[in-house]
């Protein structure tokens, strides 16, 4: 297949390197010249595990390339995917489509007239629907159908995630649409994953359901965590007696700082905002939200809690600003409202992120930017760990004890066992555990 993604952004440039590695020839469009000159220079423009290998072995198989002219790459292909971006509008949290209605009318004056056209970009209910009206009043002689195709990428794992997804949901009634659509996931088929045909305006609902029940999963354990601190019980453990029911699962029962990223907060809002107008308001996600948005301010009283309240004239180490390991991305990030609330109660803040670091230098200011834990750590009265990397689960705890001022850990992630780390001198809060009795 002849494969057109409009977009080279996350999900454009994930979805288009994967196609082409299953053997389609997939050309990746951008209207950033600067992003198309670096990826064809084979600088990517988000950090994504393997992603970077998997460009450069298709791109020289012949299989892949970057343009920044659409009109030459829909001319040419059978399908045409829209992977646009869709941020929340400001002002009101509906999902702004200014630039996947731009794409479809774009689309329509170069795609031939059986061609398939597919929204990957997140999009409410009733997008398709317009897609489609604006292709006909665009090109009238085009008999293209409109297919929803929704992404279910986790950033840090998206390769993964596209060649061995859970399902594979695609909403369309044309029997034509439905045959290429198959055609083209169809080495995914062979390997068992089930594809779930549907409705065009049911996918584009799953997308936003999905997202949604996982953010409530999190929201939920985290106010359960907040329960087990006051009555002595440990979060971690009634995380596990609940999980363990498969009706429920074990994934997204982790307590924490909050949810953040370019997903859950914006594709939660969007639902709101779609029961709102249809007057079928989603009071669960409405709370979500709120629920979450306290969360991480919250998250910096509990670091002024180890000191009594008071952080004035304290340093404090932040390990991780990224709303995840495996990521740059600093979108809706934990780190910024708690990086912000600590400032304000007037602690000194040093950062440290293995690959966050040149977005944190565009959002926070008046931060000590280090090159590594150990350096952030360095003259601190208290390390507070936001995002579980790898590269902080395993700190030498008795070096970092050294180069303190006061041995206190504010694990957000609980990612460390709080008896090891007070065997080396620390006072150590965790999230939805027992207090500690020790405070500096």
């Amino acid at each position: 297949m002849r494969i057109a993604m409009i977009g080279a952004g996350y999900v454009g440039l994930v979805s288009g390197a994967c196609f082409s590695d299953f053997g389609h020839h997939v050309v990746c469009v951008d209207n950033d010249e600067n992003k198309i000159a670096a990826l064809n220079r084979g600088e990517m423009p988000i950090h994504e595990p393997g992603l970077a290998e998997l460009v450069a072995g298709n791109v020289a198989q012949g299989r892949l390339a970057f343009v920044s002219d659409l009109k030459s790459a829909v001319s040419r292909a059978d399908v045409v995917f829209i992977a646009v971006g869709t941020p929340s509008r400001r002002g009101d949290g509906h999902a702004d489509l200014t630039y996947v209605h731009a794409a479809a009318r774009e689309i329509a004056r170069a795609v031939p007239e059986t061609a398939v056209v597919v929204t990957k970009s997140t999009v409410p209910v009733g997008t398709g629907d317009e897609v489609e009206r604006i292709i006909r009043d665009e090109n009238p002689a085009a008999t293209v159908a409109v297919v929803s195709n929704p992404e279910f990428l986790r950033e840090g794992a998206a390769i993964r995630d596209f060649k061995h997804p859970d399902r594979i949901v695609i909403g369309t009634d044309d029997a034509r649409a439905r045959r290429v659509m198959a055609e083209i996931y169809r080495p995914l088929h062979l390997n068992g994953p089930p594809i779930l045909f549907t409705d065009r305006r049911t996918a584009e609902l799953t997308k936003y359901a999905a997202n949604s029940f996982l953010a409530t999963k999190i929201a939920f354990i985290n106010e359960i965590a907040d329960l087990a601190e006051k009555v002595g019980a440990n979060v971690q453990e009634v995380a596990r007696g609940i999980g363990l029911d498969n009706r429920i699962g074990q994934k997204f029962l982790h307590a924490g700082p909050g949810f953040g990223g370019s997903c859950f907060p914006k594709d939660a809002m969007a639902l709101i905002k779609t029961g709102q107008d249809n007057e079928s308001p989603l009071r669960i996600v409405e709370t979500v939200i709120a629920v979450n948005d306290l969360r991480k301010r919250a998250m910096a009283r509990k670091v002024a809690n180890a000191f009594g309240g008071n952080l004035r004239g304290k340093s404090i180490a932040v390990l991780g600003v990224t709303f995840k390991p495996n990521t740059d991305d600093m979108r809706d990030a934990p780190s910024i409202p708690l990086i912000t609330a600590l400032q304000d109660m007037g602690a000194d803040v040093r950062v440290f992120d293995p690959v966050g670091m040149e977005q944190a230098r565009k959002v926070f200011e008046n931060v000590t930017f280090c090159v590594d834990a150990y350096d952030c750590a360095r003259g601190s009265h208290a390390v507070v760990i936001v995002t579980e990397w790898e590269q902080f689960r395993a700190l030498d705890l008795k070096e970092l004890a050294s180069i303190m001022v006061c041995p206190v850990i504010v694990d957000l992630r609980n990612i460390y066992s709080p008896e090891e780390v007070t065997r080396n001198g620390f006072h150590y809060c965790g999230v939805g555990r027992p207090k500690a009795s020790l405070a500096y």
